[in-house]
């Protein structure tokens, strides 16, 4: 990322608070933090389109009772 500067001549502590503001931005674009990703949802999970895979009992059962076997 390059910033210059048009106009003026501001301080090294100016430019510092421009920095840090555009820093504070552009990681709260980010919303996975640092660009790792997200975890993926059972719905998306390529596994449960694999043909003779039985739901497992167990917390999220009831979100695979109604996939198709």
């Amino acid at each position: 990322m390059m910033i210059k500067v048009e106009r003026g001549r501001p301080t090294p502590e100016e430019l510092a608070a421009v920095v840090a503001l555009v820093q504070a931005r552009a990681a709260a674009a980010d919303p996975d933090g640092g660009g790792r990703p997200s975890a993926r949802s059972a719905w998306s999970d390529p596994a449960r389109r694999v043909p003779g895979v039985a739901s497992r009992p167990g917390p999220a059962a009831w979100r695979t009772s109604g996939w198709p076997a």
